[in-house]
């Protein structure tokens, strides 16, 4: 055998070596993730409702609309308010009860209004939901993993998930919280991630609490390749792989 071949045959075995080694990386790194089964954009909401009943009179908004803590929504004409002023069951409060009678129901947050069933001349029951705010700067992401009863055991306090929009941007958040339910023996795994990064995005046109997209889960790497997955990993961020 020349040395030209000898050459070509050790360089021909290196390759091979440096692509069994990449795909038992890849391949273990995949082992490391879990995509999710379901996604999507949620926002913390508040109801808004009424201690005192009574005829609408008049609206302020209309769903969709954005507004802002103590914003006027809706007036209610309350004839038990009327009764309890009298009574000296109730006071006279500015903004909210007037001596006649009259509620004034104020937004309780910042926020956009995504759902109002109130029309003027309708009747608004005591305690009864009339309106839903969706918190400014609340959305977070809601997101279900099928796992095994190993990989679950395999998920770190405040796990690291990558986050894929629609628009194939991505951006990092982690597990704030989860809840599970075990079927056919694994583990269903409904988590809150919170995002820094969402937060700065959210609220344009295909950006909104509602909106689905992809989750994928960092598990812990017990495996034995650990290390060098690890080491490989930092040498890829740090020349910008």
């Amino acid at each position: 055998m020349t040395w030209g071949n000898r050459f070509k045959l050790v360089a021909g075995m290196l390759v091979v070596l440096l692509i069994v080694a990449a795909a038992t990386l890849v391949f273990n790194r995949r082992q490391t993730q879990v995509l999710s089964s379901s996604a999507q954009i949620q926002a913390q909401q508040y109801d808004v409702g009424s201690d005192y009943g009574g005829l609408v009179l008049e609206t302020f908004v209309e769903e969709g609309d954005t507004v802002l803590e103590g914003q006027r929504l809706f007036t209610i004409e309350s004839a038990a308010l009327r009764r309890d002023i009298r009574e000296r069951l109730a006071s006279v409060q500015q903004g909210r009860f007037d001596k006649d009678g009259t509620v004034t129901v104020r937004a309780n947050v910042d926020g956009t209004l995504t759902a109002f069933d109130v029309d003027a001349g309708s009747f608004a029951g005591t305690g009864a939901v009339m309106a839903t705010i969706d918190a400014t700067d609340s959305e977070y992401v809601e997101a279900t993993f099928e796992l095994t009863t190993r990989d679950f055991a395999r998920v770190p306090d405040s796990a690291p998930v990558e986050l894929r929009l629609p628009d194939g941007t991505t951006v990092t958040g982690e597990v704030e919280d989860f809840q599970v339910e075990t079927i056919d023996g694994g583990a269903v795994v409904t988590a809150r991630i919170d995002s820094d990064e969402l937060l700065g995005i959210v609220d344009t046109e295909l950006l909104q609490p509602g909106t689905p997209l992809d989750a994928t889960l960092e598990l812990r790497d017990d495996g034995p390749l650990a290390d060098v997955t690890a080491a490989l990993g930092d040498l890829a961020r740090r020349v910008g792989l």
